[in-house]
């Protein structure tokens, strides 16, 4: 699983914390601040916005579907 984010940015925050709160492991990428500058988002999901989350084959752009797939993570409790 790869998370594409930036540090400041408070939707990228969300999906850091669900990844956390699940304990998965990611590699993080942060891009840089410029949209125009983040060319490894728009090469993976064909656009600039983040968070943009890769798992295997599942490429996911929207911070709701996003957090949706993680919840599929979930510990049973």
């Amino acid at each position: 699983m790869t998370l594409y984010h930036t540090e400041w940015c408070p939707e990228c925050a969300v999906i850091r914390d669900k990844l956390s709160e699940f304990a998965l492991e990611y590699e993080s990428v942060i891009v840089p601040d410029m949209k125009p500058f983040r060319k490894q988002v728009f090469e993976v999901s064909g656009q600039y916005y983040v968070p943009v989350l890769v798992d295997g084959d599942t490429i996911l752009t929207e911070t709701d579907d996003i957090l949706q797939h993680l919840d599929t993570y979930a510990p049973n409790t």
